[in-house]
């Protein structure tokens, strides 16, 4: 296993890396902002507290992955997090989306059952990737896996049992579930994607392969749709590649959210 000393020694191995850093600490921090946004919006006042706490994991695990980055000289983790423009994100298209028309603040009419099959093929997707990177290559990043897989249990049983809930619900519930999960899977072939290194990550053992690590979600999710009244669609990625900084005017209007206070005074410590 590579140290942070060892890894900025190797070009190509700090390449690989960084990329995979970006990936996973871009891929936490925009989700976990959208789902701040769900904060007294929530169904009722326990998940409101639920989903709150979840959210504010997410974003301290983007925080781990920026500070990391930090570390292999990429410059200040405040400035990665809150400083960076759209077009040098690496973050999934799917995970930047709003939750709904409207606005947090005023009328919104967010739309649970996106929400809820959203988290909940990330957070499984997460799990997966996260299981990989326990055995990374790369040191630090192994370590960091173990820590953050401690409190993504908790988030994946949390949407796992919205999911089956919902589906298997009376009423209307699930025809919302199914169109939701026909339009997350449109962009959820961007969450597994590992991007343009994905096989130089894979070489050089920092990641299993996305091919491997697409197999695994496809058959955790298989076991769930099993007796489920509706099937997974194939998984696609119909509105950009996000980890090739091609996004949506959604990531623009997030981030001059999460950037509003740290852009009066970038100097300050966040």
């Amino acid at each position: 296993m590579k140290s942070a000393q060892e890894a900025k020694a190797d070009q190509n191995y700090q390449a690989a890396l960084t990329e995979l850093l970006y990936q996973l600490a871009d891929d936490d921090f925009i989700i976990a902002f959208r789902g701040s946004e769900w904060l007294g919006l929530a169904p009722h006042i326990e998940e409101d507290v639920a989903f709150s706490s979840i959210n504010q994991d997410t974003m301290g695990h983007a925080a781990i992955y920026y500070q990391l980055l930090e570390d292999l000289g990429q410059g200040d983790a405040d400035a990665l997090a809150h400083g960076r423009e759209a077009s040098q994100r690496k973050n999934a298209v799917l995970l930047e989306e709003v939750n709904g028309p409207g606005h947090y603040l005023k009328k919104p009419l967010y739309d649970w059952a996106f929400a809820v099959v959203r988290h909940y093929f990330y957070a499984q997707a997460k799990k997966i990737r996260i299981e990989s990177l326990k055995n990374s290559s790369y040191q630090p990043l192994a370590d960091a896996a173990v820590k953050i897989n401690m409190e993504l249990y908790y988030h994946l049983l949390h949407w796992k049992t919205w999911f089956t809930q919902l589906a298997t619900a009376k009423g209307e519930a699930p025809e919302r579930m199914k169109n939701a999960i026909e339009k997350v899977s449109a962009d959820m072939g961007g969450v597994l994607a590992l991007g343009p290194k994905e096989e130089e990550m894979a070489a050089l053992g920092l990641i299993e392969s996305e091919e491997v690590l697409t197999q695994r979600w496809n058959r955790e999710m298989e076991k769930v749709f099993a007796p489920l009244p509706m099937s997974l669609p194939a998984v696609e990625m119909k509105r950009g590649d996000g980890r090739s900084g091609v996004h949506t005017s959604d990531l623009d209007s997030a981030l001059t959210t999460l950037s509003e206070v740290y852009k009066q005074d970038p100097v300050a410590s966040w």
